[in-house]
């Protein structure tokens, strides 16, 4: 009884001390449609922030060192209570390190947020993406960027606004949201995919990965890394804050970086 009692102490002990850990993850993404002048692009990827104030200095410290070429935000700033002043605090310490782009989440459109939201946003500098498109320049050469709003947003076929959005003669990333609609990112073949929502599966178990996720249930399939199907890749975001729960097991907050490599014609 004692030994078992010292486990369930030391176990508490790990959840507490690894609950808010942010980890950096990284991954290299290849392809010959990425245009030269894009070798090396760097994007810094942030999900569901949740209005999570204890985190916002380690997330500044670590995207100020990764020198990103662009922020995407994809959606969940803000939770269910109104807290515009920490998504201001984080925006204003981030702004001047690069272009951020952001696309809405369920929570600020279930909470009727989003008005209020995007005025602050715009007036921050921030690039909202409300089923539009962006032509990224470097040089002279060019890769499309797509924002599509959340699900709980959009009254149009995701498919159709994003084929509409698609360029066929560039390099096409899409923000969205939810990493449950992949197959409809596949179908719109889109090359690259930034998705958070699932929160890692809020708890992660050896070998299987996480325990639930919003929109999937239990075992989902979408919550962490990046994910291939035809010619499309998913990254998908484990999330930085919390909605109803903010006990997390074996599954660290995370940033995303992605580095787009130019791949030579064989």
């Amino acid at each position: 009884m004692l030994y078992f009692l010292i486990l369930i102490i030391i176990f508490l002990i790990y959840v507490l001390i690894t609950n808010d850990i942010v980890v950096v993850s990284k991954y290299n993404i290849v392809s010959n449609k990425i245009p030269k002048d894009f070798d090396k692009f760097k994007i810094v990827q942030i999900s569901d922030f949740h209005s999570n104030y204890r985190l916002i200095n380690k997330t500044v410290t670590k995207i100020k060192n990764l020198k990103p070429n662009i922020i995407v935000i994809t959606g969940d700033l803000i939770d269910s209570y109104e807290n515009f002043e920490n998504v201001t605090r984080l925006i204003n310490m981030i702004k001047n390190l690069s272009p951020i782009y952001y696309v809405t989440g369920n929570h600020e459109i279930y909470y009727k947020r989003f008005s209020k939201l995007k005025k602050l946003l715009n007036k921050l500098g921030v690039i909202i993406l409300e089923n539009k498109n962006i032509l990224l320049k470097q040089n002279k050469k060019h890769i499309n960027l797509i924002g599509i709003n959340d699900i709980s947003h959009n009254k149009k076929n995701i498919v159709r606004v994003i084929n509409d959005l698609r360029k066929e003669d560039k390099y096409n990333i899409l923000l969205s949201h939810r990493p449950e609609l992949f197959e409809k990112y596949v179908e719109s073949k889109v090359d690259l995919v930034f998705a958070g929502h699932a929160h890692g599966g809020q708890f992660r178990i050896p070998f299987i990965g996480g325990l639930y996720s919003p929109g999937q249930g239990i075992f989902p399939k979408y919550t962490s890394g990046v994910y291939e199907k035809a010619f499309t890749k998913m990254v998908v975001n484990r999330a930085l804050g919390d909605s109803r729960i903010s006990i997390r097991i074996n599954n660290p907050r995370d940033i995303i970086l992605v580095t787009l490599n130019y791949k030579k014609w064989i």
